[in-house]
């Protein structure tokens, strides 16, 4: 960015086209998904997730209301505690409540049993399922005459608990996706039109392109869009994680979504819909929370073996049983509760619950995470490549000196020369050469036949003289002298003015560094984590900002192109890469990092090559991203652990392996472990929320 590319942001515009162009083939493709309900945490999936709790809480309850009388009138019940109340025809009663539990209570693990046959994919349904089926269909036929005890107290049991266990797990996996709800209920219902002097509320839908809307105070902005009357402080917080209300003024953009405060507004709507900021984080989050990464596929695979292994130890424990001589309902007895404890249930929420979780508050902290794998593998950074100008500096650049160096122009025309090449460009030196001699009242004159040079500066020709502003590269390519005097040893950044092929004068800037940078970098050193800048600027404002910040080294003169090639040679060190830049001008770097983070965005989420995208260009978010990328892999570690590593233990226990000792692991007891290792998991995995700073 600090090459002074003019071209650049010419082609900014195509290339916004072509990633907005993306961004829509995407919504289409994600809109291919939701029609095919792949949407484990999107917004269509929210009603039919909240109608499945509902149908697990009904279920709950009825079979917990049929277990109380199927317990008091159970024989091993009454046994246990001493007492005996056996009603006439007591085994049909039992039969009869049991068959209402196992089919109603039972029906959402059988109709998930048949799912997973179908796919030939068996998984935690079908463990449940064999185990609820198997302990059913043997205590039926014990009331129907076949010699042995039934165990219909169990069935009931196993499945209120079961029902309650998936239940928590699913107001879990919903909790994970408030953040996600709370960004699509900002969006006000309406808006208020302005048509002339008549102002009309109109359905937020009904809003278009160029309308103009009055926004009153402490409404919510209904679009993005640029303010052409009034001026305001808004509160973003909820978009881009800064906690502080923004100032406002004509011709700011401000993001639909975003709260006014006590000014009135009158905005031009830009982006309204599936256009708007809020809709692209939406489904960035939603994408993201649908990528599987390489800690998910790991746990799918670590599922789908226990399953194997369950049904072999399952019915291998039935076979050993036998042959040692038990009765058939005692080795029955152990092959269901092996089959219960061994449900990889736990494992299955391990990681889509902590990956929910942590994109949602990513995207309500402005951090918003595009590749799961690369945000997985930040904590691996060991290298952070920084491009300077807006990032590790405010960029908001502020005219320090304006020097002629031909005696045919005052300083002045030097400035007034150089605004006319200006006006048209968004650059951050561009943007404080034009302030500066707006706060003169010059009058900017007009250019023809504009063009850029490459990475170093534009041309054009201005009240019949052909003017450049260019870059220091541009001199020394034209083997022209730079004066002497032209750096300071401040860090300041100066672009040359050429007139007539001659130097006329130069300009220079200064770029205030950002006051989070210097805590930021602390951070990163603490981490080990080496922190290089790179930019267009000369060797003293490169060497003066590096010095000022503590960094561990720099890159001066640097254009967009090279910034590749230095990625490239830090990758072949064995360094793992982190590079930031601006989304644009960095893409091809961004690409090539282990890490692409993009920053300084704002309302722009389109940065394609990113794989992280930070809503603000604040450094101490690229901190928080790190910290909460490691705290969120450690979060998957240690669910996985857990979730496995109780099967360990419990798997032998229910299969009898302490039966000499006088302990024997019921298939009841063990569905309370299981249920308690989802609620540990479940409880584990919402703990993440601390993790990340608010700011």
């Amino acid at each position: 960015m600090e090459n002074h590319e003019h071209q650049k942001h010419e082609e900014m515009d195509h290339s916004k086209m072509d990633h907005s162009k993306m961004n829509h083939d995407k919504e289409d493709h994600s809109k291919m998904n939701h029609d095919h309900g792949n949407i484990p945490m999107g917004m269509a999936g929210h009603d039919h997730h909240k109608m499945m709790i509902a149908d697990f809480k009904k279920r709950f309850w009825a079979t917990l209301f049929l277990t109380v009388p199927i317990l008091f009138f159970s024989p091993m019940i009454q046994e246990f505690f001493g007492y005996e109340i056996l009603l006439p025809g007591n085994p049909y009663i039992l039969f009869a409540l049991s068959s209402i539990v196992y089919f109603y209570g039972g029906w959402p693990f059988l109709k998930g049993f048949l799912s997973e046959i179908k796919k030939a994919a068996p998984g935690m349904m079908t463990l449940i399922a064999m185990a609820i089926s198997v302990a059913y269909f043997y205590s039926s036929a014990t009331v129907f005459g076949l010699n042995g005890v039934d165990f219909f107290w169990e069935l009931a049991t196993l499945i209120a608990i079961m029902l309650v266990g998936h239940w928590i797990e699913m107001k879990s996996v919903l909790g994970a996706s408030k953040a996600l709800q709370l960004l699509v209920s900002m969006m006000p219902a309406e808006a208020h039109r302005v048509n002339g002097d008549i102002v009309e509320d109109i359905p937020l839908e009904d809003l278009l392109k160029d309308d103009m809307i009055l926004v009153k105070p402490g409404e919510k902005i209904p679009a993005d869009g640029i303010i052409v009357e009034g001026s305001s402080y808004l509160n973003e917080s909820m978009l881009t994680g800064e906690s502080k209300p923004v100032k406002k003024e004509l011709n700011d953009k401000v993001i639909g979504g975003s709260v006014n405060g006590n000014g009135s507004l009158k905005v031009k709507v830009e982006h309204t819909g599936k256009d708007s900021y809020l809709n692209k984080v939406i489904k960035m989050v939603e994408e993201a929370q649908k990528t599987k990464s390489k800690m998910q596929n790991l746990s799918d695979r670590a599922a789908k073996w226990l399953t194997y292994i369950a049904l072999a130890t399952g019915f291998g424990t039935l076979a050993v049983w036998l042959v040692l001589g038990f009765p058939f309902v005692y080795a029955l007895e152990r092959m269901v509760t092996v089959m219960v404890i061994a449900c990889p249930h736990a494992l299955g929420l391990a990681i889509p619950l902590v990956v929910a979780i942590s994109t949602a508050v990513s995207a309500q902290n402005g951090l918003l995470i595009r590749n799961r794998t690369a945000f997985e593998e930040s904590r691996k950074i060991s290298v952070l490549l920084f491009d300077k100008t807006g990032t590790l500096t405010k960029g908001d650049f502020g005219v320090t000196r304006i020097e002629s160096t031909d005696e045919k122009y005052t300083s002045e025309e030097v400035l007034r020369l150089a605004s006319a090449l200006e006006q048209s460009s968004e650059h951050p030196i561009a943007v404080g050469v034009i302030k500066k001699i707006k706060e003169s009242n010059g009058i900017i004159p007009k250019p023809e036949n504009f063009m850029a040079i490459t990475g170093k500066g534009v041309e054009a020709d201005v009240e019949g003289k052909k003017v450049k502003v260019v870059s220091p590269g541009y001199l020394r390519d034209e083997k022209i002298t730079i004066p002497e005097d032209a750096y300071s040893d401040a860090a300041e950044t100066v672009v040359f003015v050429l007139i007539d092929g001659k130097l006329a004068g130069y300009i220079a800037l200064a770029d205030e560094i950002r006051p989070e940078s210097y805590d930021a970098i602390k951070v990163f050193k603490k981490n080990n984590i080496k922190v290089l800048m790179a930019t267009g600027d000369n060797e003293i404002t490169a060497k003066a900002v590096s010095d000022k910040l503590g960094l561990d080294g720099y890159y001066s003169e640097v254009l967009p192109h090279q910034k590749v090639e230095i990625v490239k040679e830090l990758q072949a060190k064995n360094e793992f890469v982190a590079m930031t830049g601006d989304g644009v001008n960095d893409a091809p770097a961004l690409a090539q990092a282990d890490v692409g983070i993009a920053v300084g965005s704002g309302t722009d989420v389109a940065a394609e090559t990113a794989d992280i995208i930070l809503v603000n260009s604040n450094p101490q978010d690229i901190a928080n991203l790190i910290l909460f990328g490691k705290a969120t892999y450690n979060k998957m570690i240690q669910n996985l652990v857990w979730a496995t590593g109780y099967n360990v233990v419990a798997i032998p226990l229910a299969a009898g392996v302490l039966y000499s000792s006088g302990f024997v692991l019921g298939p009841a007891v063990g569905a309370v472990f299981m249920s308690l290792s989802t609620i540990i998991v479940a409880i584990n995995a919402q703990l993440l929320k601390r993790k990340i700073s608010k700011k």
